[in-house]
């Protein structure tokens, strides 16, 4: 099975380099199409281009290798992400506990259209344990999924991909103010599934709009294949802009990198439950013990603003779970609880920033005791030097992590990383 993975992997990065080659050579004849939302995420340096395209496009970071065949009927974008991590963990007396020096992620990405740009696909495969989540059976497939767009507002899809939930969990790994995403996040996130996924844009318009997401998946994450209890997950998602879109789909990447010249704000809401879950997290997580499931339901409220350089987002997000403590024996359980998640960050001069992030967690007091604490924090400053917008850049962040009437006191409590991420 790794020897046929091997190869296929081979094959599509070979196709991918043929068609950069070919887009090299060959003058554009079709009409630049809208990137769909879900497959496209913004950067920065589309931000420096302005004009009409050149005949011949030439490799641009951050935006693939391109090839589009004469006339409309196919079109694929090849995207290459990198993520070199290195990072410190000290305990409360600044005694070195870890060291982590790794490759973070190592992603290759297809996105286009096939015989009509009303079809467009999306393919992301993940090379590392991070990007894979290895705790799941054959994870290097991310996303593979095929979108039919009727209409510009109107979406469907059928594949695997994230579940649209929360704010923090939809913005890609390559798109952040920080190293990683939060605690909190980490928490209670959902991931990737296999399923039905709707999506209404409202049109763009200078007032009010909003955006509608809902879906229909299997429930036990990627590349699982099959659920023999019938149980699936629910999720919906409503996203208002009550003063008009941001420019260059900024909902979808942190930091003000696109410069807003007037105040522009997101407030969303979702709720997403999972009937006959198996796993503690629902899409990620241990199984339960003895083939038992649980029905638990996760929701989320999201609230950003931007504005000339200063960006603010807040997250709430929290899971309920009427059962979700088992046996001592089993040590298995849910976190139910909520948390919240507070960051701001300023670009100086549109190449660097500077970032602040507060993250709380608040279990449910029947889980505190397999939780280990009461409350925990984390506290998180950052500086980023976008050197191509988010895709060439350098960041580094410090953490301090508290835990409220802790069970244990040798948790780490200082955190230092340094992150180099590219996207070409």
């Amino acid at each position: 099975m790794q020897t046929d993975l091997r190869k296929t992997v081979s094959v599509l990065l070979c196709l991918g380099l043929f068609c950069g080659t070919a887009a090299g050579q060959a003058p554009e004849t079709v009409p630049d199409t809208p990137p769909h939302p879900a497959i496209a995420p913004p950067t920065a340096a589309s931000a420096q281009t302005s004009g009409p395209m050149p005949a011949k496009r030439a490799l641009e970071i951050g935006k693939g290798i391109t090839y589009r065949s004469p006339g409309e009927g196919f079109s694929l974008t090849m995207r290459l992400r990198m993520q070199d991590l290195v990072a410190l963990s000290f305990n409360r007396s600044f005694g070195l506990d870890e060291i982590e020096a790794r490759i973070k992620r190592l992603q290759v990405k297809f996105d286009g259209y096939v015989y009509s740009p009303k079809l467009v696909y999306s393919i992301q495969l993940g090379f590392t344990g991070h990007a894979a989540n290895a705790r799941s059976n054959s994870n290097i497939i991310s996303d593979a999924i095929l979108y039919y767009r009727p209409a510009p507002a109107w979406s469907f899809g059928l594949g695997q991909t994230k579940i649209q939930a929360g704010r923090a969990q939809i913005t890609s790994s390559g798109v952040l103010q920080f190293v990683d995403r939060s605690i909190v996040n980490r928490e209670f996130g959902a991931d990737r599934d296999f399923g039905i996924f709707i999506r209404y844009d409202l049109p763009r318009g200078d007032g009010f709009t909003f955006s509608a997401k809902s879906s229909v998946t299997l429930g036990e994450g990627r590349n699982w294949g099959r659920s023999s209890n019938g149980g699936l997950v629910y999720t919906r998602r409503l996203e208002f802009y009550p003063l008009g879109r941001f420019k260059e789909k900024g909902e979808s990447f942190e930091g003000d990198l696109a410069h807003e010249e007037q105040v522009k704000i997101l407030l969303a809401g979702a709720y997403s439950y999972n009937h006959k879950a198996v796993r503690t997290h629902g899409q990620s997580g241990d199984l339960l013990p003895d083939g038992a499931s649980r029905n638990f339901g996760s929701w989320y409220a999201d609230f950003l603003l931007k504005y000339r350089g200063f960006s603010f987002c807040a997250d709430f997000m929290g899971r309920t779970c009427s059962d979700p403590v088992f046996d001592d024996e089993a040590r298995t359980w849910i976190y139910t609880g909520w948390g919240f998640n507070a960051q701001a960050g300023y670009i100086i001069r549109r190449k660097w920033e500077v970032s602040l992030r507060s993250s709380m967690l608040f279990p449910r007091p029947e889980v505190q005791a397999r939780a280990g604490y009461e409350r925990r924090s984390q506290t998180t400053a950052a500086v980023s030097r976008y050197i191509v917008g988010h895709a060439l850049k350098v960041q580094a962040d410090i953490s301090y992590n508290h835990r409220s009437h802790a069970a244990k006191n040798t948790y780490s409590r200082w955190f230092f990383a340094l992150q180099l991420g590219i996207d070409i």
